[in-house]
């Protein structure tokens, strides 16, 4: 991974960030120069005070909370390293090969489940990244930072519907996105891409209705048929030793 360097704005940032917090952030690695940071799930709310109260810093908006999920991150059954550019070898199998015969990437999450805080300082106009990982990646909880952001609310419970992130001391963690009644957390990588269930109108019934999902999963193979008039010529001659 090429990693790039901050602007001189931006390592003056980082360098009034890490004097303010010291160890309680770590910085994250960069490919586009953008500046974040990792905090430890029991520091977050101490650090979003902090970056929103300090004079230097002053980030006192909330843009977005992001959930992460980071299984088998990094793992993948599709060739994308050695496949060649025609033919079909790039598809994957129905079945998932083993973990071991997977690609793997680099970076090693430290847990599978992360919040992202995206913030922005409207005094000094400077952005920043927060991430913070749950540390039971059965039961995903970090603290709600509603107090230190009012506009945290909704993300959260977005958050939560889509990941089953638990923000603790959400004044109202209910789905947002999702039906009422839905069962599992669709952006979960483990979440089966066609559903569980499938609705549509009964008029009999004059109501919705939910049902088994009737169709059956598959693997989608890219597949491009190009009609090109170049190639009609030799593919109509005949085969000279045909004659």
């Amino acid at each position: 991974m090429l990693r790039k360097d901050l602007t001189p704005r931006y390592a003056a940032l980082a360098g009034a960030i890490e004097a303010k917090l010291g160890r309680s952030v770590e910085r994250l690695p960069t490919t586009t120069g953008e500046l974040g940071y990792r905090v430890a799930p029991d520091d977050l709310l101490g650090v979003c005070r902090t970056l929103r109260d300090e004079p230097q810093l002053k980030l006192e908006m909330l843009i977005d909370v992001c959930g992460v999920d980071y299984q088998a991150y990094g793992k993948d059954e599709w060739q994308t390293s050695s496949a060649t550019g025609t033919g079909f070898s790039r598809g994957t199998l129905r079945e998932a090969p083993p973990v071991d015969d997977m690609e793997h990437a680099a970076y090693v999450p430290p847990a599978r489940f992360a919040a992202v805080y995206h913030l922005l300082s409207i005094t000094h106009n400077h952005r920043l990244r927060l991430k913070t990982f749950c540390a039971n990646d059965e039961r995903p909880i970090v603290d709600s930072v509603c107090d230190v952001w009012s506009s945290a609310d909704w993300f959260e419970r977005e958050a939560f519907d889509l990941y089953g992130i638990l923000f603790r001391g959400h004044p109202d963690l209910r789905r947002l996105l999702t039906d009422y009644g839905f069962i599992g957390h669709p952006f979960r990588k483990d979440f089966p891409l066609i559903g569980n269930v499938e609705m549509r109108y009964d008029p009999a019934k004059g109501r919705v209705v939910y049902e088994p999902v009737s169709i059956e999963p598959r693997t989608l193979v890219p597949k491009v048929i190009r009609d090109d008039a170049r190639y009609e010529l030799d593919l109509n001659l005949k085969d000279p030793g045909s004659a």
